[in-house]
């Protein structure tokens, strides 16, 4: 089950994560997204699973997905970093929320970014991979279908807070 949320993050109903993303009603739901930058600035992104119902073998941000009813944002931010590469020891510091509309869902972005040199492990039963990508490899990648339309209009919002963090 997934929190329906206010555009704060305050919880408001449950619902199924088939209903969320099936609704027309599209009901708002959270989720984490890390992002991973090396110490040369360069940023981690995960090729999305072949399985995946949406965006299959697109690159995406390098952690992302739902927090489950009753479940902090940290929580649910170290769970999926666990999950898809891993990664249990490392600092989220967190770069705000925004919410992400699509045809199929709404959703309450929790953005965070790690920086350091992280051993990194993506499950191949979640991703068909990852790779360190600079910053213009990604903005050449823009609307060339390689790239998800999500993590493309992320990342041009938070790039400048990225090189920041260097």
């Amino acid at each position: 089950m997934l929190p329906i949320v206010d555009i704060y993050g305050n919880v408001r109903a449950q619902a199924s994560r088939e209903f969320c993303h099936r609704s027309p009603d599209r009901p708002l739901h959270p989720v984490v997204h890390l992002h991973i930058i090396n110490r040369s600035g360069n940023i981690y992104l995960q090729q999305r699973g072949a399985h995946k119902d949406l965006l299959p073998l697109y690159w995406d941000t390098a952690v992302g997905g739902h927090i489950a009813y009753g479940e902090y944002i940290l929580e649910a931010l170290y769970r999926e970093a666990a999950e898809e590469l891993g990664l249990h020891d490392f600092l989220p510091l967190s770069l705000g929320s925004y919410v992400f509309e699509s045809e199929r869902e709404r959703e309450l972005v929790n953005i965070f970014a790690a920086v350091g040199e992280y051993a990194i492990r993506p499950d191949p039963d979640e991703l068909a991979g990852g790779r360190f990508w600079t910053p213009e490899e990604i903005v050449l990648s823009y609307g060339r279908g390689i790239l998800t339309p999500n993590f493309e209009g992320e990342y041009t919002r938070i790039k400048d807070a990225l090189q920041a963090l260097l």
